[in-house]
């Protein structure tokens, strides 16, 4: 594969996930939760996948609202208004593991969450992304960790999102993208210089500390190697998942 081989397009990661169940590309972006529903049709590679530790979806409420909302988060998990970032997102699977009576659930992208909060559109908000590194200053608190809550629970690190190649492509042509792919993230990871332009391009936060913080927590060793650590935690979000009768 040559750079001029190469279509790109720019979505949100729900628009992505949706996009991979219609198999509009041939290497995609897309949620973990969104891959265990079309892992049929998409190999996962081995590169560029979003795996951590203290990376996790955060559940969050206003400040005022949190005394109320922490002493009764059986109602949180019952009638409060809860933006999500997108159905098929890890974010939604974590939160239904989390707590499957939860119910009232408003999907929207993801940078519009905590405007939906402020704007009084949902009562409390599951954030991913950039937004946790931003939702205190905003005047948000933290309700949940789900990242911290998957941890315990399993002592692995958490699956967000990762890279997948039509499985049609053959293993050749899909050897050859994980290839590239590496080279591509290893030179930016070598010479951050060299892409901070098409960063910025596209980020949610403009801040530099922001951005540079953002990809510190979701580009990683994982990334370039999932490993059998990572492999683990994939394969025990799949068990999880279907254990709890979601996928």
């Amino acid at each position: 594969a040559q750079a001029a081989d190469i279509e790109t397009h720019l979505h949100d990661v729900e628009t992505l996930n949706r996009l991979a169940f219609e198999e509009r590309f041939d290497i995609t972006k897309l949620s973990f939760h969104a891959w265990l529903l079309v892992q049929d049709k998409y190999q996962l590679l081995n590169i560029g996948s979003a795996l951590g530790r203290g990376c996790g979806p955060l559940v969050i409420c206003g400040k005022d609202a949190y005394p109320l909302v922490q002493q009764h988060l059986s109602h949180l998990r019952k009638c409060d208004r809860i933006a999500v970032p997108g159905e098929y997102t890890t974010a939604h699977l974590l939160l239904r593991l989390w707590n499957p009576e939860i119910r009232n659930r408003i999907f929207m992208p993801f940078d519009q969450i905590m405007d939906a909060i402020e704007s009084g559109e949902a009562d409390t908000g599951v954030i991913i992304h950039e937004g946790r590194f931003v939702f205190e200053e905003r005047g948000f608190q933290c309700l949940e960790d789900l990242g911290e809550w998957w941890e315990g629970e399993t002592g692995l690190p958490i699956p967000l999102g990762c890279i997948a190649v039509k499985k049609s492509l053959g293993a050749e042509r899909i050897g050859e993208i994980e290839q590239r792919l590496r080279r591509s993230i290893q030179t930016a990871l070598d010479d951050p210089g060299s892409t901070s332009e098409y960063v910025k391009a596209h980020a949610q936060e403009l801040d530099d500390d922001v951005i540079q913080q953002h990809i510190e927590t979701y580009v990683n060793d994982f990334t370039l190697d999932l490993g059998a650590e990572g492999r683990a935690a994939i394969e025990k979000l799949k068990q999880m998942a279907e254990n709890a009768g979601i996928i």
